[in-house]
């Protein structure tokens, strides 16, 4: 099992302007990490992904590892085409939720037809699909309806799940798991905080994920999924708590000169 990092776009919200992608790009490359794209700047409609936008994220993220969260405006197959033909352009996997594939979280409320054919677009063009976390009973049958699914496991959602236990979670989903969404909270809401915030999820849990992950051969990305406060505030204490305290494996190796660097959204 080797794990690769990345950090979601989600770190930028409310710092972001149409300009400031490149220098987010950048910046995370000097610190070793690639890059989770979201489709959208927050409170922004226009949509990363639109065929228009690829020049511009080929060559932000060249050299970088890149993974994509899907749109989640109610895409499409036709949207759905196109952010498959951009992560197979960023030789990405795309992160989706239930709702994007028209599957409900409630069991057997979904539309095979168009997840069917979602998933043999994915497949058509080499590009991984990482169901992120929600109904675990969900997630399972659509795990089992498509071979070529694989799981996202978001820990703070599973943290928070009354109905199933953080470690069903790891236990039944971590043979398929090649994305991770790394959050923590408070145990009531999913606030989105950076791993190991004090008063957070213990650190068993982040214990019992890692031993579940490392039984199976998979290349895994993990992903830090944070609301912002400051970019190098969540990145380093994320960093300090899931490579020093608790010693997850294959840390991202900065540039010599990333102290130079800094993040100044235009």
């Amino acid at each position: 099992m080797r794990i690769r990092y990345v950090v979601s776009t989600m770190v930028f919200w409310w710092r972001e302007t149409y300009l400031s992608f490149e220098q987010e790009c950048e910046y995370l490359k000097s610190l070793g990490f690639g890059i989770e794209l979201w489709p959208t700047r927050k409170g922004d409609n226009d949509c990363r992904y639109d065929r228009r936008n690829w020049s511009r994220l080929r060559e932000a993220t060249e050299g970088m590892l890149v993974s994509m969260s899907s749109r989640n405006d109610g895409p499409t197959i036709k949207e759905w085409v196109e952010q498959i033909q951009c992560a197979q352009m960023l030789d990405a996997c795309i992160v989706a939720d239930l709702r994007s594939l028209c599957i409900s979280q409630d069991l057997g409320i979904a539309d095979w037809g168009f997840a069917g054919e979602v998933v043999k677009e994915a497949a058509g063009h080499g590009v991984t699909i990482c169901l992120e976390t929600g109904s675990l009973p969900a997630l399972l049958q659509v795990g089992d309806k498509f071979n070529s699914i694989r799981y996202c496991l978001d820990t703070g959602y599973a943290y928070l799940d009354r109905k199933n236990s953080f470690n069903e979670y790891v236990d039944r989903l971590a043979d398929r798991t090649t994305h991770l969404h790394l959050t923590d909270n408070y145990g009531a809401l999913d606030d989105h905080e950076p791993p190991g915030v004090r008063g957070g999820m213990a650190r068993e849990n982040w214990d019992y994920l890692l031993n579940g992950l490392s039984k199976y051969d998979n290349d895994v990305i993990g992903s830090f999924e944070m609301f912002p406060c400051m970019p190098s505030t969540m990145i380093r204490q994320s960093s300090k708590f899931l490579f020093d305290v608790i010693g997850w494996p294959d840390r991202p190796q900065h540039e010599d000169n990333h102290h130079e660097k800094h993040y100044r959204p235009l």
